[in-house]
């Protein structure tokens, strides 16, 4: 969810089936799905489920809105990234 007063996003990320334990997971942005990004925010820990609070700058806001963020899981098997999940707005 995101509090567009406050611009505090607050996430929940749950995965499974991954190859191996996660060694690390982030939001990436901006990029169109299929595209890639660098990390905007870390997640940590990265085991699911992944909880936490981020403040976004209105550029980030703007681009998380526009369905421009994913999330990036990693293992050892995939350092560059085993799961990935494009984030949508819900209305």
């Amino acid at each position: 969810t995101l509090d567009t007063a406050s611009k505090v996003f607050t996430y929940t990320v749950t995965y499974s089936g991954l190859s191996g334990p996660a060694t690390a997971a982030h939001f990436h942005g901006p990029a169109a799905p299929g595209a890639n990004a660098g990390p905007t925010v870390p997640l940590n820990p990265p085991a699911s489920p992944i909880k936490g609070t981020a403040t976004l700058t209105d550029a980030q806001i703007a681009d998380l809105r526009a369905g421009k963020w994913y999330v990036n899981v990693h293992s050892m098997a995939h350092p560059g990234g085993e799961i990935r999940g494009q984030v949508t707005a819900t209305k």
